[in-house]
């Protein structure tokens, strides 16, 4: 029987809890591959599939040895299963795989380019109750997605990871689930001369290699297919997921209107590509993707969800504007094109930050930077360390979210399941007089992006975390976030926001815009939203603490409207004109 691990609640948290806060909180696994952590050893998975089967949520990802299932999204169970043998030659144990189910029957399989790797089946993967439904599936797919096409009952298989190549398709045998016919047959390809977020590159702009196209996943709508695509590089910030359109599951295929339909640049999860979209209980629609962090390693990345769904024309979007801020769970049932999140507002953004020690260049202020890719550090795992963030005033606090940085770990795999994050947090006015408002010295489990949604709002001025234990590595954060409400004034519109870009009958890259607009004062950021009609801007790019931002990723040919909103820890000012873009 497979050892299952639950991440259980905070005492401090409600029994109805309403919130959930990306990256998704699950015991990622320290990367199993020896050659990717000369850097130090670090947490890593990505590709994320999630599907909604028999009442449950079972999410898989790339090198795990095994999965997550979960009743409500937010309390997530893993359990250990390694889906390869020895006698499976291939260099992942399951990377990037392919999670859908038959009627009854879930099928997995992950990513080999030997023809070995079998297809596993199971009518209750709760209980780790898994067999062979193929031994050797002759696809030998990278980046695989069977899809099984209910009103038709047939299945076929999507894949490809290249920079050269497209993605192909198969349609699979129905008895058999082998492929038919001996080639596969190509199905869409990047165009990055037309689509200026398919360029290679951290801002979309470098040149010397070119754009990798991969994790294809389908979503049958309204009898359309929809073929989606991560791209340019899973190690960029502007990683995305776009979509393609079709009548016919084999294509021809059409570029929808609007993409990259997953996309989040800026804020501190950033990257929404390589993913999967699912429905949830109520039928309503997420999307699973990936985040980098991709300090260690290119390849050290985490998971979010983000609210997703189709207009009344068929577009497929995925809401990621405060994406990485408390955002309600399915359970709610949240209309997924408003605002999903919660309303409570990060508090301590580049706020000032006391600490008990600092190891070497890993300063106080990374902490709180909104900078995933940045983490304080403690000289030790000692009992006693410990971070004060002082949020300038008193505030109303609903939710904490801490999220660990790998800092001199000693381990690879999943750390002892006995051996959690342990820590106090307490709230203060004056920074003498502390209140415990987050007790977890007792927690046995691992949480490396705890999220604490508070039973009762808490107030206070400074807020102390304290370590007590770690089951690995040195007491470092690259994030501790603390959400709620500020006393003050939301900000006023954005004055003067102006977008930049050539002109069609002139020489210039139209694939790029430049973003200007006025210094707001009381500003902690801003939303910038993007579309191709004024209705349909579901595009968005948060920047923190500038007053221009370079994006680099329109289709050249099309028409584009932009509109902007400031944020602080009070709130969200309302949104500028709508500006046209030619």
């Amino acid at each position: 029987m497979a050892l299952v691990v639950l991440l259980t609640l905070s005492a401090q948290t409600s029994a109805q809890q309403k919130t959930y806060c990306n990256p998704i909180n699950v015991d990622y696994g320290y990367c199993p591959i020896p050659n990717f952590v000369t850097q130090g050893k670090h947490r890593a998975t990505a590709d994320p599939v999630v599907t909604f089967f028999k009442g449950e949520y079972y999410m898989f990802s790339t090198n795990q040895w095994g999965y997550w299932h979960s009743k409500d999204m937010l309390n997530w169970k893993f359990i250990h299963r390694k889906f390869l043998r020895p006698e499976h030659k291939v260099y992942d144990e399951l990377c990037a795989p392919s999670v859908s189910f038959v009627n009854d029957t879930m099928i997995v399989v992950g990513s080999t380019h030997t023809k070995e790797f079998p297809i596993w089946m199971s009518t209750n993967p709760s209980t780790d109750d898994w067999k062979q439904l193929v031994h050797k599936s002759q696809a030998a797919a990278w980046d695989p997605q069977i899809f099984w096409d209910k009103e038709t009952d047939k299945v076929y298989e999507y894949f490809g990871s290249s920079n050269l190549y497209p993605l192909y398709a198969y349609q699979l045998d129905r008895k058999t689930f082998q492929p038919i016919g001996d080639e596969p047959m190509p199905q869409i390809a990047l165009n990055d001369d037309e689509h200026g977020w398919e360029r290679f590159g951290e801002y979309n702009d470098n040149t010397f290699l070119n754009p990798f196209v991969e994790g294809a996943f389908v979503t049958k709508h309204n009898g359309k297919y929809y073929l989606q695509y991560g791209a340019p590089g899973t190690e960029f910030s502007g990683y995305g997921d776009g979509v393609y359109v079709s009548d016919k599951p084999m294509g021809p295929w059409e570029y929808q209107s609007f993409n990259p339909f997953s996309y989040k640049p800026g804020g501190f999860a950033r990257g929404a590509g390589h993913g999967a979209t699912f429905q949830d209980a109520n039928d309503a629609y997420w999307h699973v993707s990936t985040i980098g962090i991709c300090t260690k390693n290119n390849f050290e990345r985490r998971i979010g969800i983000w609210p997703a769904g189709f207009d009344k024309d068929g577009i497929l979007y995925s809401n990621t504007a405060y994406g990485d801020y408390p955002t309600f769970l399915p359970a709610e049932k949240k209309g997924h094109l408003a605002p999903s999140f919660a309303g409570w507002m990060l508090l301590n953004y580049n706020k000032p930050v006391q600490v008990s020690s600092t190891l070497g260049g890993y300063q106080a202020n990374a902490a709180v930077d909104e900078d995933i890719k940045t983490y304080w550090s403690a000289k030790s795992d000692g009992k006693g360390e410990w971070l004060i963030s002082d949020l300038g005033e008193v505030s109303i606090i609903n939710a904490i979210q801490i999220n660990y940085a790998d800092q001199d770990a000693d381990i690879m795999g999943k750390p002892d399941a006995t051996k959690g994050h342990q820590y106090v947090i307490s709230v203060s006015n004056d920074n003498k007089n502390w209140k415990t408002i987050v007790d977890k010295s007792k927690n046995k489990t691992d949480v490396p992006h705890d999220y604490v949604e508070l039973e009762k709002p808490a107030s206070g001025r400074y807020v102390k975390i304290e370590n007590l234990g770690m089951p690995t590595g040195k007491f470092a954060l690259s994030g501790f976030r603390v959400f709620g409400k500020g006393s003050g004034l939301k900000p006023q519109p954005v004055k003067n926001f102006v977008p930049l870009r050539a002109e069609p009958k002139r020489k210039g890259e139209r694939r790029n815009v430049w973003f200007k607009w006025q210094q707001n004062p009381d500003a902690d950021g801003y939303v910038i939203y993007f579309g191709k009609s004024p209705d349909k801007m579901y595009g968005s790019i948060m920047v923190n603490g500038k007053t221009e931002y370079y994006f680099n990723g329109l289709d050249r040919s099309d028409v584009y409207y932009f509109s902007i909103e400031a944020f602080n820890a009070n709130g969200i000012s309302e949104r500028s004109e709508v500006k046209e873009s030619k």
